[in-house]
């Protein structure tokens, strides 16, 4: 099977699927019906042994698309968060094992993707880190919950609130990917694991996910409540400074709450 779903590819490599984020122009960041179409394709996927998600050329995932963020509305922040969400929640629920064939940049949402997958391999140039307070959000998704479990509670807080990026080795070192290959190795190495995936059990790989999902399963009212307190910041300041100053390339000035302290009464 191959088919073209707008800005998502599909094509099934003997017992893997594989699905490429395509849309380069914004380095494979994702909207409210792209997020909605890569769910639909991993909830469907059963009939394969294992799905592999990657990026178009240049890039693995940049996460949701910012430029909403500068002149956001309710609906649309809610229907990006939510899509979001399920995303991430129909890899986790995918009773096949879901690889991140990490080719480039996985930042906020796309990092967040890799922190959902079950395995992740990364190309020697791909990079990660989280963007959320940088951009005028926040990472309620994975990255200040699930991701503590993966790579210690110290790391993580690191990577969701101080916005560095990392290398695909410190990745390694961190223990939030699997392995590390030459950029051009990376397809055949991926598809290497499917096969060996194919050559076990579905039926015991799926019960082995379910039981491993536990973290991920008891952050879920994180999740929830995360997404309550982005939807109640929709429109603020940070958010759209945040997103304005990344659109247009410059440092971004947040600035402290303007209502001024009570006098102290001493």
């Amino acid at each position: 099977m191959t088919q073209s779903t707008g800005s998502i590819r599909v094509s099934d490599r003997g017992d893997s699927r594989w699905v490429v984020i395509d849309n380069p122009a914004a380095r494979n960041a994702y909207d409210q019906e792209m997020a909605t179409r890569l769910a639909e394709v991993i909830e469907a996927s059963t009939d394969v042994r294992s799905v592999v998600i990657t990026g178009s050329p240049g890039a693995f995932c940049a996460g949701g698309m910012l430029a909403g963020l500068s002149a956001p509305t309710q609906h649309g922040m809610r229907e990006l968060y939510r899509s979001s969400l399920r995303l991430f929640d129909a890899v986790r629920q995918c009773p096949r094992p879901v690889i991140a064939a990490v080719n480039g940049a996985a930042a906020g949402g796309g990092n967040e993707l890799v922190i959902a997958c079950d395995l992740a391999i990364a190309a020697e140039s791909a990079t990660f880190g989280q963007t959320g307070p940088r951009v005028g959000s926040a990472p309620v998704t994975g990255a200040t919950n699930v991701l503590g479990v993966q790579i210690g509670e110290k790391r993580a807080k690191e990577m969701a609130m101080l916005c560095r990026r990392y290398t695909a080795a410190q990745a390694l070192d961190l223990g939030l990917i699997n392995a590390v290959v030459p950029d051009a190795d990376l397809e055949s190495t991926v598809q290497e694991w499917c096969e060996h995936i194919a050559t076990l059990s579905p039926r015991y790989l799926e019960i082995t996910k379910v039981s491993s999902n536990i973290w991920w399963n008891s952050a879920r009212d994180s999740f929830a409540q995360g997404i309550g307190m982005l939807v109640q910041a929709i429109g603020s300041p940070d958010m759209v400074e945040g997103a304005t100053a990344f659109l247009e390339k410059r440092r971004p000035d947040f600035r402290l709450d303007q209502g001024e302290l009570p006098p102290d009464p001493r």
